[in-house]
């Protein structure tokens, strides 16, 4: 048991190692100025943590939610959804921009910048649906899967390409009450390692601790 124990201590150690390399992997593309985005998309694999910047013009009548959860606002809790927004780039290709959440109650509230836009963000791939997943309504464009080409289809756009651009946001403030409020940094994963490498190695110890206890004891008679 205290080679187990000393064993996933040590692989916690190794993760925590990797970890941080992922990180700091991270922080790095998020300095980087983005990419433009390739204008045949064909062949494209859009690389990890790496940020990419498309320029057009926002096509708000197609607009789709995807998600649904609860945030704080200004005016208390509300129930929302992130804003999934075709996006008609200068050559004519379309692209779909997560434009970020909204409150579903508040469309008045909601900003659309006129004209050309230059947008960054991170590409994110498409999920699957799972055994528990809400149902999507193409009808209502309310979708709770993220498959970019099931979206487009909905909006009038199937030629999309099959992930979906997750604008970013400059700085990290809430916008109060003007929406949508866009992600703010690339994704990061969480990093518990060393906290699971002291329980293990914790574990460890106390083991040791509690057979030197017994040694000393002896033999019960």
């Amino acid at each position: 048991m205290l080679t187990v124990l000393l064993g996933l201590g040590t692989w916690q150690v190794h993760r925590l190692v990797w970890k941080q390399a992922l990180l700091a992997q991270i922080e790095q593309a998020e300095s980087a100025a983005p990419l433009p985005l390739p204008a045949t998309l064909a062949l494209f694999t859009p690389a990890p943590f790496t940020k990419i910047s498309v320029i057009g013009t926002f096509l708000p009548e197609k607009t789709a939610l995807y998600g649904a959860d609860v945030r704080p606002t200004a005016t208390g809790p509300a129930m929302g959804a992130r804003m999934i927004v075709p996006l008609r780039q200068t050559n004519g290709a379309m692209v779909l921009i997560d434009r970020g959440w909204a409150p579903i109650s508040r469309a008045d509230a909601i900003e659309w910048p006129n004209g050309i836009v230059a947008v960054s963000g991170y590409a994110r791939a498409g999920d699957a649906a799972g055994w528990f997943s809400a149902k999507d309504d193409p009808v209502t464009r309310r979708f709770y899967t993220l498959d970019a080409r099931a979206i487009g289809a909905a909006v009038g756009e199937p030629g999309v390409p099959p992930f979906v651009l997750v604008a970013l946001g400059s700085g990290g403030v809430s916008p109060g009450d003007r929406w949508p409020d866009p992600a703010h940094h690339l994704p990061r994963p969480a990093n518990s390692h060393l906290s699971y490498a002291i329980t293990w190695y914790g574990l460890a110890i106390a083991l040791l601790a509690i057979f030197v206890v017994w040694a000393r004891k002896g033999p019960s008679a």
